[in-house]
């Protein structure tokens, strides 16, 4: 009886340890992000296309800083198009729900890319789930208005938290957009509880869409960060203004799994490289020329930062 029971113990127990070593196996290869990119020979690049970061043409800041990075790997480069509702999802393998400037993991769902970088503010709640790099880029959010809007825009008084008070107080009594789930929560936590409609688009919508639906008179104005205003303002002259600020500056980044540091840290070097090189730079300068105007603070800072590291 026991000559017969035995060999079937080993045999479960040589099952067992295969079990927990393929998984271990599995969960190793899934956390090396680095070690796939460069076994693959492939960097995915997740997007979406959004102001000049992503254009939706093939082009964009984020996605030359993409390709760039990819050559200093010395990896082919693929940027795969994702959405704002599964960006997150499809870089971290969990699958991820946002409310109220939080976040909720859920189940697991298939990797869909290497990194993550479409003009992504760095936010609280998603750094609980991924990680940034140095910062790239400067941003904040404003509120945009059609230009016949019945207020001017605020004259800046030196304080930062009276000029967004001042812009509030300009919104009271009007419809205004937003898109809940994202860099413009913050400022809708300003707009609570105070004499203006807010009127929440659908999660699915693109941010690029707003000024558009501004445009035409769906709403008297719209939450909008920094980047995507400047891009309005060029291609709508005339039409739009923006009455002042909704929050403090907020910087962007390239977003990575929490589980790919060593693909992150070689994301700093090369981003470094690119800094004190003055190619970084030339690359602003092609994508968002006035932004030098508006935050020559970042620029400033940032190559102080680098040059001494």
């Amino acid at each position: 009886m026991t000559g017969h029971t035995y060999p079937i113990a080993i045999r479960k127990l040589i099952c067992w340890l295969l079990f927990v070593f393929i998984t271990l196996t599995v969960k190793v290869t899934r956390a090396d992000g680095y070690a796939e990119v460069m076994q693959r020979g492939t960097l995915r690049h997740l997007g979406v296309p959004y102001a000049k970061f992503v254009t939706g043409s093939g082009d964009g800041l984020d996605v030359e800083l993409a390709q760039l990075f990819a050559a200093h790997l010395g990896v082919a480069y693929q940027y795969v198009e994702t959405s704002w509702e599964n960006a997150i999802s499809d870089l971290t393998g969990n699958k991820i729900t946002t409310s109220e400037q939080d976040i909720t993991v859920g189940t697991n769902v298939a990797i869909h890319g290497d990194l993550l970088a479409n003009g992504l503010t760095i936010l609280p709640w998603r750094q609980k789930v991924i990680d940034y790099s140095i910062p790239t880029f400067p941003s904040g959010v404003w509120l945009m208005v059609r230009a016949d809007y019945p207020a001017d825009p605020i004259v800046p008084s030196g304080d930062l938290q009276t000029d967004i008070e001042a812009t509030v107080a300009l919104a009271q009594g009007h419809d205004i957009m937003a898109i809940a789930g994202g860099c413009l929560d913050p400022a809708l936590s300003r707009l609570k509880g105070s004499d203006i409609h807010v009127k929440l688009m659908p999660s699915g919508m693109n941010l690029n869409e707003l000024i558009p639906v501004l445009v035409n008179n769906e709403a008297d104005g719209t939450v909008i960060d920094v980047p995507d205003a400047l891009v309005g303002i060029q291609k709508w002259p005339g039409k739009i203004k923006v009455l002042g600020p909704l929050t403090p500056p907020q910087q962007m980044g390239f977003g990575f799994a929490k589980t790919s540091t060593r693909l992150r840290d070689e994301f700093n070097i090369f981003f470094k490289k690119c800094v004190r090189s003055g190619q970084y730079q030339k690359l602003v300068q092609k994508y968002y020329p006035s932004i030098f105007t508006y935050y020559p603070a970042f620029f400033t800072e940032q190559q102080r930062l680098l040059m001494e590291q």
